[in-house]
């Protein structure tokens, strides 16, 4: 069946259709890994968007059970230049289209991504619609025009209720802003007691978790959509070690007092150079993200800049000048790409444990005589 891909600008692309056959709407966005396009398509932190692959070349390893990143993928579309329906690999369970049919998602085929990726850099991402049938490029453009993009995608891929993962070392609250499993797996392999927490948690509820340290996980979206996570940092800052990631990155610069911005075609691909500022080393990392922070906000905050991206110089890792807290913009957990970054994660863990070291509390017994004396005179 033949597909159409309309963009808002009144380009129009005509494919192939695979996968459900559908109309669907969505921010076009490209991603320029070369393999992983099954975590791609899992990643929460694509929710709402239609991905163009750039490598010409998608579906011949097919999908396998143990290579998702989420119990199911959110975006509403996907493009590639050539869709391959006949995986071969012995891992492969599966095929791509038949992904796609079972969440009702459309894809469109034999177009050309190259000239698609470069009016997306050019112009920046924009809406467009995935659309099969006998529609008219008058009806789809009125559809674009009357459709917004979602606001609330954090609300949509976030666990809904608390649920661990237990270990026997450091209790690290993971707080769900659309976090990919791989975040889990790398905490996991450092046999940290972790406890998954939905997006709207509370401080307080946080608190009495009674965590070692607080993991802001990666999600969709402007991170200005979930303010009382911004909230929420505000008020464990300095209380507990905190370590973000991607979104959980920029919601750690907003509670910091810094600013963020959309960028004109985002980072998405598992091919960015970052620069550690403090050893002048070139990471190559994994990206996926429409948002920075602005370099010119954090000046008059208790931030600094740790890391940069070596192709257009954005704000790509902070720390916190006076509490342990630091984050990065990039996915030290891959899936897909290099994990030349994980050591981040030893990082966070020897930041808490040094955290611990210079603050230790009371004996237990102590604290709880402590808690009950409080309540006593609370009460009195």
């Amino acid at each position: 069946m033949q597909a159409n891909l309309l963009l808002e600008d009144g380009t129009l692309f005509k494919g192939k259709s695979f996968g459900s056959e559908k109309n669907a709407i969505g921010e076009v966005v490209f991603n320029t890994g070369i393999t992983g396009y099954q975590e791609v398509l899992s990643d929460p932190s694509y929710c709402g968007q239609i991905i163009t692959m750039t490598y010409p070349l998608i579906g011949n390893y097919g999908i396998s059970r143990d290579d998702f990143e989420a119990v199911r993928p959110y975006i509403h579309g996907f493009v590639v230049r050539q869709h391959e329906d006949i995986p071969s690999n012995w891992r492969a369970q599966y095929t791509v289209d038949s992904l796609l049919k079972d969440y009702d998602i459309p894809g469109i085929s034999e177009i050309d991504t190259r000239m698609l990726t470069r009016k997306i850099r050019h112009y920046g991402t924009m809406k467009g619609v995935i659309s099969t049938g006998n529609h008219s490029i008058e009806e789809l453009m009125e559809q674009l025009k009357g459709t917004s993009l979602l606001t609330d995608q954090v609300t949509r891929v976030s666990t809904k209720s608390i649920f661990s993962s237990p270990g026997n070392k450091e209790r690290i609250v993971l707080v769900d802003f659309g976090s990919k499993s791989g975040i889990l797996r790398e905490l996991n392999k450092r046999d940290c007691d972790v406890i998954v927490v939905p997006h709207n948690t509370t401080a307080d509820q946080i608190r009495r978790l009674k965590p070692d340290g607080i993991l802001l996980s990666n999600g969709p979206g402007d991170p200005k959509s979930v303010p009382e996570a911004v909230t929420m940092i505000h008020e464990l800052l300095g209380q507990f070690p905190i370590f973000g990631i991607c979104l959980g990155h920029q919601l750690f610069a907003l509670a910091c007092g810094a600013d963020t911005e959309k960028l004109k075609f985002g980072h998405r691909g598992g091919n960015h150079p970052v620069k550690e500022l403090s050893s002048n080393r070139c990471y190559i990392t994994s990206q996926n993200h429409g948002y920075t922070v602005k370099e010119d906000s954090i000046s008059n905050t208790p931030l600094e800049i740790t890391h940069i991206n070596n192709n257009d110089k954005t704000v790509e890792g902070l720390k916190h000048k006076h509490v342990p807290a630091f984050s990065v913009q990039y996915h030290p957990e891959a899936a897909p790409g290099p994990f030349d970054s994980s050591y981040l994660f030893e990082d966070f863990i020897e930041m808490i444990r040094r955290t611990k070291a210079e603050t230790p509390e009371l004996p237990r017994q102590a604290q709880i005589v402590a808690a009950a004396k409080k309540g006593d005179m609370q009460n009195a």
